[in-house]
């Protein structure tokens, strides 16, 4: 009865993510025609020209960088939870993120404070390598920490003690920069999916699939990890390694969607609370997929709900998950103390 319930509970968030992927490329600015975004995705032409560039050049990279991201980080949400066993743990608790702000932050503000000037750089691949690189330096870091550390306690407590520290430099360097470069920053703090374009949209769905398939290995350390360490000891298995694997997978989906994106808040924190409570499992054979659609679904919309259709204004995503995240968050943290 569990298993067929579950099922279909896979079967109807599958169907939502198709929906919310076609919502994302007819909702807009401008509104196009299902029709036609049949045909410019199967045949490759429509009655509009302009309706096909919008689609193939800006609608179709941003919503499958939803779809990638949302996955991405709800998967790697759910292995910090796990790993620390802490409900308020998510995707960035190691600093990635921050790593990959500090990389731009360099990349943009320190250039600017030495006088060196900028184009506008957020659709451009200097960008994305500058906040990859930034996010490799605190893996390195991360790495290096959890191979000599075996107690996440203090892995969890180094790793916000490296965000505290980045974003101090990165304050630093916002003092002496110039507005178009704090303009330019902040914008890709906003977080955004329509920055990704047709040639970076292949990197970022190699990078999230490799790190989905991944985590799909580690379900059953992650299920024991669930038990405690001395339990996982003595089921066989090695701890340490375990550790350092979660840690790569994890490094690996949130600094790629953060390079590629910018910071997308509390999907990661919030989808995984949503799928234990909606498959009642504590299972990541059931838990890990249900984040892939779940996450997939909630950025979709959150793109959808962005993008303010009907209307030339852009929101950030951020402020949309955020809006829709931590409600959710506290829902379930104050369900749970009631059980």
């Amino acid at each position: 009865m569990r298993q067929r319930k579950n099922i279909l509970l896979f079967i109807i968030f599958a169907f939502s993510v198709v929906a919310v992927f076609f919502l994302q490329l007819i909702l807009g600015s401008v509104s196009i025609p299902f029709s036609d975004i049949v045909s410019i995705l199967i045949h490759n032409t429509s009655s509009s020209e302009a309706w096909k560039n919008i689609v193939l050049e800006s609608r179709l990279p941003a919503a499958l960088a939803a779809l990638l991201a949302g996955a991405g980080l709800s998967v790697s949400g759910l292995q910090m939870q796990t790993m620390f066993r802490n409900p308020v743990a998510g995707p960035y608790v190691l600093g990635i993120s921050a790593g990959a702000s500090f990389g731009v932050a360099v990349f943009i503000l320190a250039a600017s404070a030495f006088g060196v000037g900028h184009m506008h750089l957020l659709s451009s691949w200097s960008i994305i390598i500058a906040a990859a690189l930034g996010a490799v330096l605190i893996f390195v870091i991360n790495f290096l920490i959890s191979f000599r550390l075996n107690d996440v306690v203090s892995i969890l407590i180094i790793g916000l003690m490296i965000g505290g520290g980045i974003s101090a430099l990165i304050e630093i360097l916002q003092s002496f920069s110039s507005n178009e470069a704090l303009k330019n920053y902040m914008l890709w703090t906003f977080g955004s999916f329509r920055y990704v374009d047709t040639s970076q949209i292949i990197f970022l769905a190699f990078a999230v699939i490799f790190g989905v398939v991944f985590s799909f290995f580690l379900s059953k350390p992650l299920n024991l990890l669930l038990l405690g360490d001395t339990y996982a000891t003595s089921a066989g298995l090695n701890i340490r390694t375990a550790k350092i694997l979660i840690v790569l997978c994890t490094s690996l989906l949130a600094g790629s969607i953060t390079a590629f994106c910018g910071p997308i808040g509390f999907v990661g924190l919030a989808v995984p609370h949503i799928a234990r409570a909606v498959f009642k499992t504590s299972d990541h054979k059931i838990l890990t997929p249900a984040c892939v659609l779940l996450g997939a679904f909630t950025c979709g919309l959150c793109n959808v709900i962005a993008s303010t259709p009907g209307s030339d204004n852009i929101l950030p995503v951020n402020a949309i998950t955020s809006l829709l995240g931590a409600p959710v968050v506290i829902w379930i943290i104050l369900r749970q103390r009631k059980m």
